[in-house]
Formats: C-alpha cells, structure tokens, sequence
C-alpha cells in the first residue's frame, strides 16, 4: 500500500476482514479463520514465483497492505529472509489486527518509499515483489523506467522481479514496454482467472524463457509443503509462455 495521505479502515464481512481506503476498492482481505490464507486470487498467482526459484534467500516486498504475502512466505518459507517496505504509517498501525508476526531475525515491516529503497539496497534480494498502490492506483514513483531499472539493478544474479498490474490502467502498454526494456525481454505476463489483475514475471537471467518441465517439477515438489495448488500455477505460466518455447521442450503438448 503505498498513500501517506489517506487513512486506512476495517471492515468485516462474512469471516472476512478487509483493508479499505475507501466503499468501493478492497485492498486486502483476511481469512479470520484461517489467517495465513491467500483469499485475494492474484495473489495466489503472486507465488508463482516460486516455480522459478523455489527457494529464495531473501525475498523483498514494497506494499504491505494485509500482510498476505508477507505472511503466506513468512510460514511456509522458513529459510526465507523477508523485508516488507510500506510508505504509509497507518498500514503498518494495522498489523496487528491482521496478524502480521513482529520482526524478528529474519522477518521485518520497514516505513519508507519502496522506489527509494530499491535504488537504495545492497542486499540483493532474489526476489522483488511491487505490489504498491495508493487510492489512485499505480504511483508513478512505482512505474517509471528508472524505478524498473533500479529493481534489475537491485536483484541478484538470475533474480525474478514480480509486479501485480491492473489490465484497465490507461497507460499499461508503456509500463509493460518499461519492464520489457529494464529485463531485455525477460518476462512472462500470467493473467489471474476472472480477473483484471496481470501477474508480470520479469527475470535478471539471461536464460529465458525457463523450461516448462523444470516448471513443473518445482511444481511437485512444492505441493508436498505448501497448501496451494501449485500443478494449477504450473500449468497456468506455461501456458503463458511464448508457443514456440513450449512446444520445443514438452513436444507442443501442454497439461490441462
């Protein structure tokens, strides 16, 4: 979440606890239940990520809104640094009633402006997940040519950048050429089900597009810890990979 200047609000709702800047855009959502439960779909479809490199050293966040993936990779990432870089105060006030754990050795919420964090790190995370918004969408600060140069520059060797973009934004076909241009073309866009959020995977390796077996494997491997539906992602991002990729390493046959 990324607004220093609207306060954010609560609301429950059927077992559900929302983030709320205003009546009609929900920006994040709680299990009460179930608390550590990716309920919003893009995020699930966030993690995919995790198909690429299953075992990240050090994942970075700017936007915490909820905690959700904060949370989510806190768990089930025990050997997983994580710093989560949230501009607006307030949200961080809230943690709490959304039981983000406190910072710990390998956990912390940081109050700061994610764009000056990246230009700023040397800690080279391997992943970088830009899920930062505030009441009018996407921050500029969050969407130039610098701000996606930084994020390669800042990420390890063979490092995955992962942006959550809306397909309705007026200007995504220059954002998207923006990362095409930071990422030489390394990117793979994963559409989530019914929905306009697009899930942009952009990687610092230069081997790409990554193999659809190799997908797929990590895919097995992490359904035996994670309670998501891993094989259902795998198959989602090899389907949006480039045609000739897949077919020239599973034969043109892709699961169903």
């Amino acid at each position: 979440m990324n607004n220093k200047n609207m306060k954010p609000y609560l609301r429950e709702s059927d077992g559900i606890l929302s983030l709320q800047f205003d009546d009609w855009s929900t920006q994040s959502e709680m299990s009460i239940d179930d608390t550590d439960k990716l309920v919003i779909p893009y995020t699930r479809v966030i993690m995919s990520f995790l198909l690429l490199e299953p075992s990240p050293r050090h994942i970075a966040m700017i936007g915490l809104g909820g905690g959700s993936l904060a949370k989510y990779c806190y768990r089930y990432l025990p050997d997983t640094e994580i710093t989560t870089v949230e501009i607006n105060p307030d949200v961080i006030a809230l943690r709490n009633e959304f039981a983000i754990p406190t910072d710990d050795a390998r956990f912390r919420v940081l109050l700061g402006d994610g764009a000056e964090w990246v230009s700023d790190t040397t800690s080279q995370p391997d992943v970088l997940i830009a899920d930062g918004f505030d009441a009018d969408g996407l921050p500029a600060q969050l969407s130039s040519q610098q701000f996606y140069d930084d994020c390669f520059a800042a990420l390890a060797d063979n490092g995955i950048m992962v942006v959550n973009m809306w397909k309705g934004y007026p200007h995504y076909d220059e954002y998207m050429a923006r990362i095409c241009n930071s990422f030489c073309g390394n990117r793979v866009i994963v559409e989530v089900e019914n929905d306009l959020n697009h899930i942009v995977l952009a990687v610092k390796s230069t081997v790409f597009p990554p193999a659809a077996s190799a997908i797929r494997h990590h895919a097995k491997l992490l359904s035996q810890s994670h309670p998501l539906n891993f094989q259902a992602e795998a198959n989602r991002l090899v389907r949006a990979l480039p045609t000739s990729a897949v077919e020239s390493i599973d034969g043109g046959k892709q699961d169903e």
